[in-house]
């Protein structure tokens, strides 16, 4: 019998999905974030699954429910509606100026401008063009926005040793989410994430009910795998080897689930752990420097 695969460096639910890899269904958390709330922050690690969530958000938004058979969100989403989808990565790459950062988001906004299928009027104006762009998406498809942005203070972080830099940096960031704030009309879900939460008072000052999550017990584990992800999403050959080889595994039983390890950790750790039936593998320590 075939195994599944191990998701190894892949950020792409849809890759996930119909390449048959493991997928630990975090899909349950989307429909919670929906239900509760509309402006949403996120900060972890990198390699945490911050990108492979915020994919998650896209396609459920944009309607693409054969991805999602199986899932909890499967029978809990109205499949009927789809929502133009408005992503920001700033996770490749390194910017080193405020002109290099400026032609990054023009770059990104005409990306996104090309996949809604509407014209702005106003291409080279980064404010103006997102507002536009905003505007021009719900007109277009009937549907508010959602808004992605990922990595959202890298380029801060990729010069903290320049300050007079960063500071140029951060302030062009800020150019770009407070527009944020002002299109809500225009908006029906923003999700952001990042590494730091340092910015995140002067980079998002105006937006006043963005609801930061990352301390938040109930939304713990919705990046990283627990100790119950391990034990309920992968086969009974896997189940247990982190606990029992690793040491990582959570050993609360009350509250709510904490992660035990990053999707990266745990799968690089099972690509060099023995786990095939009978252990004709001849087994191995960990590598994490592999991942």
């Amino acid at each position: 019998m075939s195994r599944r695969r191990l998701p190894i460096g892949i950020q792409t639910f849809r890759e996930i999905r119909e390449g048959d890899y493991y997928y630990v269904d975090k899909t349950g958390f989307a429909l919670r974030l929906n239900d509760e709330g509309k402006y949403y922050f996120l900060s972890r690690p990198r390699r945490f699954g911050k990108s492979l969530f915020l994919d998650t958000l896209a396609e459920l938004f944009a309607g693409n429910e054969p991805l999602f058979r199986g899932l909890e969100a499967h029978g809990r989403w109205d499949w009927g509606r789809r929502f133009p989808v408005v992503r920001f990565s700033f996770g490749g790459g390194v910017v080193q100026s405020r002109a290099e950062l400026d032609r990054r988001i023009l770059a990104l906004l005409r990306k996104n401008q090309e996949t809604l299928g509407v014209v702005c009027r106003d291409p080279e104006d980064i404010t103006g063009f997102f507002s536009e762009l905003l505007e021009a998406a719900q007109a277009a498809h009937g549907e508010r926005v959602v808004v992605l942005v990922d990595e959202y203070d890298k380029p801060i972080l990729d010069n903290l040793s320049n300050p007079d830099t960063a500071r140029e940096i951060r302030d062009g960031l800020r150019n770009l989410y407070s527009v944020i704030k002002d299109s809500d009309a225009h908006i029906r879900f923003a999700f952001l994430t990042g590494v730091s939460k340092f910015s995140k008072v002067s980079l998002f000052s105006g937006l006043n009910n963005l609801n930061d999550i990352t301390v938040d017990a109930d939304y713990s584990a919705l990046c990283g795998y627990t100790e119950a992800d391990s034990t309920t999403s992968l086969p009974q050959s896997l189940r247990g080897s982190i606990a029992r080889r690793s040491g990582l595994g959570t050993t609360a039983t009350t509250g709510p689930a904490k992660p035990s390890t990053t999707p990266s950790m745990s799968c690089c750790y099972f690509r060099n752990d023995s786990f095939a039936p009978g252990g004709s593998r001849p087994r191995r320590r960990p590598s994490w420097s592999m991942c």
